[in-house]
C-alpha cells in the first residue's frame, strides 16, 4: 500500500467517539546541567480536545501553554503522565501525516516565493507532482496571496508570513491543525480573515488547538478554553459558559415604548412588546482570564473545572 492510501485509509477509519487529544496527569519539570529540577513547567494536566471543535489553550507567559504544545506535537517527553493525539502516544510520528502545526514564529526559506514554499512541503509529504499544484494553488487562494505567490519570503511582510505558514500547516490536509498565535502581525482585516478561515476549517471538520494571547480572537472563535497559571489547570469549560454573569439577568426586548422599558416583564408583556431574550449577559475573555489569573496567584492550588 502506498504511502497516499495509508493516509487516507487512516483518515476513513477515525471516530468521532474518540478525543483527538487527550493528556493524562501529563507534567513536565525542565532541569539544571547537574539534573536538579530547576522548573515545574507542567503538572498533573488533563484535558481532551473532542474532534471538529476549536479548544483554546490560554494563559500567562510561562504558563506552560508552549510546553503543553510541544508535549502534544511529541517534540518534548513528559516528565510524568502521557499524552495521546488520535489515540497514539504522541511520541508515534505516525500522527504526523494528520497534524498541521503552526508555530508562533514561521521558519521558511526566505529565498523561496509561495509556489516553491508549498512545493517543497508537499514534497516532505511524498504527495504526487500533480497533487502538490492543486494543493498549492487552492491554499494560495485560501490565504489571500494570489498577488504575492511569486514573491520570495524575504519581502514578506509579518502579516503575509503567517498568511503562507497557515498554507504550509494545510499543504497535507491535516485533521488537527496546531495553532499559535495565528493573527500575531496582522491588522484588523487580516485578523477577521483568519478567524473567518479557522471557523470555515473547523465547519469542514478539523479539529483545532488554538494558543493565543488576543483574548477576543479566542472569544471570537473557541468552542471551549483551558486556563493555565503557573503550570496548573484553573479553568476549563465552554466559552459561553464561563462568560456567563450568573447572579444578573438581561432581557432583551424591541417594539417597547420608553415607559414599557422602565418597567418589569410582566409589565413589557401587558404593553404589547414582545421578549426577544431572558438569560444571563456575559463577562468578556479578557476579564475571565485576568480574574483567574489574580485569584490562583491569592488562592494557589485552587482549581474550577466544568
Amino acid at each position: 500500500m502506498s504511502a497516499t492510501a495509508e493516509s487516507t485509509a487512516a483518515k476513513s477509519s477515525k471516530t468521532t467517539s474518540e478525543p483527538v487529544i487527550e493528556t493524562r496527569n501529563l507534567g513536565k519539570i525542565y532541569r539544571d546541567f547537574w539534573g536538579r529540577k530547576k522548573v515545574y513547567a507542567l503538572k498533573s494536566l488533563d484535558i481532551e480536545v473532542k474532534q471538529g471543535e476549536i479548544f483554546g489553550l490560554l494563559g500567562p507567559n510561562g504558563s506552560g501553554k508552549s510546553t503543553t504544545i510541544k508535549l502534544i506535537l511529541g517534540l518534548l517527553f513528559p516528565t510524568s503522565g502521557r499524552a495521546f493525539v488520535f489515540g497514539k502516544d504522541s511520541t508515534d510520528v505516525r500522527k504526523n501525516e494528520r497534524v498541521g502545526y503552526l508555530p508562533e514564529e514561521s521558519y521558511l526559506y526566505k529565498f523561496l516565493n509561495a509556489e516553491e514554499t508549498l512545493d517543497f512541503y508537499g514534497r516532505l509529504f511524498e504527495m504526487p507532482a500533480e497533487e502538490r499544484r492543486a494543493r498549492t494553488e487552492k491554499l494560495i487562494k485560501m490565504v489571500g496571496l494570489e498577488k504575492s505567490r511569486r514573491r520570495q519570503l524575504r519581502e514578506y511582510s509579518k502579516g503575509m508570513t503567517r498568511r503562507i505558514g497557515l498554507a504550509q500547516a494545510l499543504i497535507n490536509e491535516p485533521d488537527l491543525l496546531v495553532l499559535d498565535e495565528p493573527t500575531t502581525g496582522l491588522d484588523p482585516l487580516g485578523s477577521r480573515d483568519m478567524k473567518d478561515l479557522i471557523l470555515k476549517l473547523r465547519d469542514e471538520g478539523k479539529t483545532i488547538l488554538l494558543c493565543s494571547h488576543q483574548l477576543a480572537d479566542v472569544q471570537d472563535v473557541c468552542d471551549r478554553v483551558a486556563i493555565l497559571h503557573q503550570g496548573e489547570l484553573k479553568e476549563l469549560g465552554r466559552v459561553d459558559s464561563l462568560l456567563k454573569v450568573q447572579d444578573v439577568t438581561e432581557v432583551h426586548a424591541k417594539g417597547l415604548s420608553d415607559e414599557a422599558k422602565r418597567e418589569i416583564q410582566e409589565v413589557i408583556k401587558r404593553h404589547g412588546g414582545e421578549v426577544l431574550t431572558v438569560d444571563n449577559p456575559t463577562t468578556t475573555m479578557e476579564e475571565l482570564f485576568l480574574d483567574i489569573v489574580r485569584q490562583s496567584e491569592n488562592r494557589p492550588g485552587h482549581r474550577s473545572v466544568e
